[in-house]
């Protein structure tokens, strides 16, 4: 019984831990905005020079991310007379993970005592606790009208970055991708 339960809190706690790698996403748009009038978009940097604390790949990843959704939105990345002009904002916080496992061990029973017969109770309880370093990033994209400079939708990620490159080519388009399902124009199938 005591093997099950452990096995269980085992298959409970990594289902826990695999969600913090999720992307949790938050966004907002002005409603007064026609958004199938943006055609057409451009860069205008990251904001606060907050891109130094990524490499050039890293920014390659999230740039060329960004531009294959909006691309499946009907816009096109253009150098000058954009309807639109998109501005990134990036940090990455190093963060700590406490987890605490409790292994009980029970003993119940019925037998003689120093004063008679009856049911006894006892046990022993473990806690082991582990801790662990983790990044964490938040990436916020706004999106200006170009002319008359007004914000015209806010895209907000924060999620668990990768350590490792090559994880960071697959899963860094994926959380693009769940970042940009709350624009509030579909992407084309």
């Amino acid at each position: 019984m005591n093997r099950i339960l452990k096995i269980v809190v085992a298959v409970w706690c990594a289902v826990l831990l695999s969600n913090v790698s999720l992307a949790q996403v938050k966004s907002d748009y002005n409603k007064d905005a026609d958004f199938s009038t943006y055609k057409t978009y451009t860069f205008a940097g990251w904001e606060k020079k907050s891109d130094s604390t990524l490499n050039e790949f890293d920014k390659k990843r999230i740039l060329d991310a960004l531009k294959a959704e909006f691309s499946a939105r009907g816009m096109e990345v253009v150098n000058t007379d954009a309807d639109a002009v998109i501005t990134l904002f990036i940090v990455v916080d190093q963060k700590s993970s406490t987890t605490a496992y409790t292994d009980y061990n029970s003993g119940l029973g019925y037998g003689g005592r120093g004063w008679g017969w009856g049911y006894g109770a006892g046990g022993t309880a473990t806690t082991t606790y582990s801790e662990s370093d983790y990044k964490e990033g938040t990436l916020v994209v706004d999106m200006y009208d170009a002319d008359n400079k007004d914000l015209l939708w806010q895209g907000v990620m924060v999620t668990t970055v990768n350590e490792k490159p090559a994880k960071r080519d697959k899963t860094v388009p994926k959380k693009i991708k769940k970042l940009m399902k709350s624009y509030p124009v579909a992407a084309s199938k």
